[in-house]
């Protein structure tokens, strides 16, 4: 059921009424009893359950992808220790040698 917006054109409050689209607008104010002015205004939208992209596919994509740089990040971290490594022992060599 969607949810509309009144303002009083007397005490200037807003208030928000639930309603059917078959029902008529209300005409009075229920806290001062002035005249009620429909407003227009922004509505939300939820996707909520299965069936839409959203829900469906875009999380696991995002998801697929965070593993998969992951999975790079490490990758580069062992290379890039395995050639600190490397380097490690050649300097090492290196001193004992002089």
């Amino acid at each position: 059921m969607p949810i509309y917006e009144y303002e009083c054109t007397q005490c200037a409050k807003i208030e928000e009424i639930f309603q059917k689209i078959s029902d008529k607008p209300v005409v009075k104010c229920q806290h001062c009893g002035g005249k009620l002015q429909k407003l227009i205004s922004q509505s939300t939208f939820h996707l909520k359950g299965t069936g839409w992209y959203v829900t469906d596919y875009a999380k696991k994509a995002t998801s697929n992808s965070a593993a998969a740089k992951k999975s790079n990040q490490s990758k580069t971290s062992q290379a890039s220790k395995s050639t600190t490594k490397n380097k490690e022992p050649k300097s090492s060599s290196d001193s004992a040698a002089d």
